[in-house]
């Protein structure tokens, strides 16, 4: 469907004109003014992607809100954007979460606020950018560029390691890149000159070549995910990153390896998946089992947190990768999908909850709070329904794609399933270990005892927050229905190229 307005457009570049525009009134001077204009850009980046979901037309697997432009015509490259029911949910979900990251920075950030905002603003159009791509060198130029203000973000506004930390995530992600690259001009190559990634889904690749090929797209979209073993960068970076870098991260940053998989791997290389789902299957697993297991020993509030992370975006990849008799199994792969949005509301919900308790005390350790139900009633409200998504309870945003993974599991194998289950114990233990050692019990000291209970700002902030994962998790019907055309579309056409 041909965009008779460029709405993706309008999605990728007023977030990116607005951050250049807070960007421009100056230092901290004008810091009055840097903040309600990054908040009018964020609310008019999420204005513009509404549209998206409004007009989307849920009975179809055909792109929609296509745009095209020539870009560099000598080597065919295109600006060449346009939705399926796969991406059109992300690009709400980074928007609305750029508003949110915005209103937690208010009032915290006091050095830089400009380019603080900026960077965000900046950062969120990118990653719009990563999702509406339908021009493979588009899609690589955005899916690189996003990491500049994050390097930025965690490099100087983060804690005392930051520099370390800055410069393990950029490496991590940018030398596995290099051979997504070098994917991408094979298969350019072979389309006949074209970088249209849909021209690449109809390629007849021979076994050699696409897991070879595979190994090349796993190489940039693992390390971004990020699966076990090459996982090490996340910790490291949350740690550094001042909370709305952490939220961001988590909530989005992460999910553009994923949908790498889905984009790429998937449709373009469907008998390397199929025969390779094993692989990603166990390294799957093990982040979801032994990960959780490393999440429970953690004495800092955020590294727990990052390992949860991990361990839930294995769950991601283990949707993905779920074949029934050489055929993909739909239910996984959209409870997969579902998982990935949930995940976006309960990290960024927890990294925000750490970040309100940091903001007073100035500590991340579990073993400086305790009692803090006392002093802080409705924050611990909150941080109590975003901790019990968190660990899957029904009735939340959380159980709603584990339980779909699950289910497909199931129809692929008893032992895959029981395994990827355990994560709704290890997840639980964790999760409410963490939360009963800080929130109840008696009050444990008395910079405790001196704390304010969650502002205006902070209350809204998590309260929108809360309305996300309560009303995905009661009603997830309207995110399943917009992706529920393109996963069969998929489906179908990795079983076809089986064939």
């Amino acid at each position: 469907m041909q965009a008779d307005i460029y709405w993706l457009s309008l999605a990728i570049w007023v977030p990116v004109l607005a951050g250049l525009g807070v960007m421009a009134t100056g230092g901290d001077r004008n810091a009055h003014l840097a903040r309600p204009l990054a908040l009018a850009g964020a609310l008019l980046g999420l204005a513009v992607t509404v549209p998206l979901y409004t007009g989307f037309d849920v009975g179809t697997a055909e792109m929609q809100f296509v745009e095209f432009v020539p870009w560099i015509e000598r080597f065919n490259i295109n600006y060449h954007l346009g939705v399926d029911g796969i991406s059109v949910i992300f690009i709400l979900l980074n928007s609305f979460v750029t508003v949110l990251v915005v209103l937690a920075g208010w009032e915290v950030i006091r050095t830089r606020v400009s380019q603080y905002l900026a960077a965000f603003l900046i950062m969120s159009g990118l990653m719009n950018g990563v999702f509406a791509s339908l021009d493979a060198i588009l899609f690589y130029v955005f899916f690189e560029a996003n990491l500049i203000p994050m390097y930025l973000v965690i490099g100087v506004w983060g804690g005392p390691n930051r520099v370390y930390a800055a410069i393990k995530f950029f490496l991590y992600t940018l030398l596995g890149s290099l051979l997504f690259l070098v994917a991408l001009i094979y298969l350019y190559n072979h389309a006949g000159g074209s970088f249209a990634i849909v021209d690449f889904w109809r390629l007849p690749l021979s076994m050699t070549a696409q897991v070879l090929l595979f190994f090349a797209f796993f190489a940039a979209f693992s390390v971004k995910v990020p699966m076990w073993p090459v996982h090490t960068w996340l910790p490291d970076a949350h740690v550094e990153a001042p909370t709305g870098g952490s939220a961001v991260l988590a909530a989005i940053m992460l999910k553009l390896g994923a949908y790498g998989f889905i984009r790429f791997s998937l449709p373009i290389l469907p008998d390397a998946s199929a025969a390779l789902s094993g692989f990603m299957i166990a390294l799957s697993l093990v982040a979801v089992a032994y990960i959780g297991l490393v999440a429970l020993v953690q004495a800092d509030m955020k590294k727990l947190i990052a390992y949860s992370s991990i361990a839930h975006m294995g769950f991601v990849t283990l949707g993905f990768f779920m074949f029934n008799d050489g055929r993909l199994i739909p239910i996984a792969v959209e409870g997969a999908l579902v998982q990935m949005i949930s995940h976006g509301f309960v990290s960024a919900a927890l990294f925000l909850c750490v970040g309100v308790m940091y903001d007073r005390m100035h500590s991340r350790m579990i073993d400086d709070y305790g009692g803090v139900v006392n002093t802080m009633p409705k924050f611990a409200a909150l941080m109590m329904l975003f901790a019990m998504a968190n660990a899957g309870l029904p009735g939340t945003s959380g159980f709603v794609g584990e339980f779909m993974v699950i289910m497909g599991a199931v129809s692929h194998s008893f032992w895959v399933a029981f395994v990827a289950a355990t994560t709704l114990v290890f997840g639980a233990a964790y999760t409410l270990w963490m939360y009963k050692r800080v929130i109840f019990g008696d009050v444990a000291n008395r910079h405790v005892a001196e704390l304010a209970d969650a502002n205006r700002r902070e209350l809204l902030v998590l309260g929108l927050l809360a309305a996300a994962v309560l009303g995905m998790g009661v009603y997830p019907k309207p995110f399943t229905d917009v992706m529920h055309s393109s996963v069969d579309a998929l489906a179908r056409h990795v079983a076809v190229s089986k064939l």
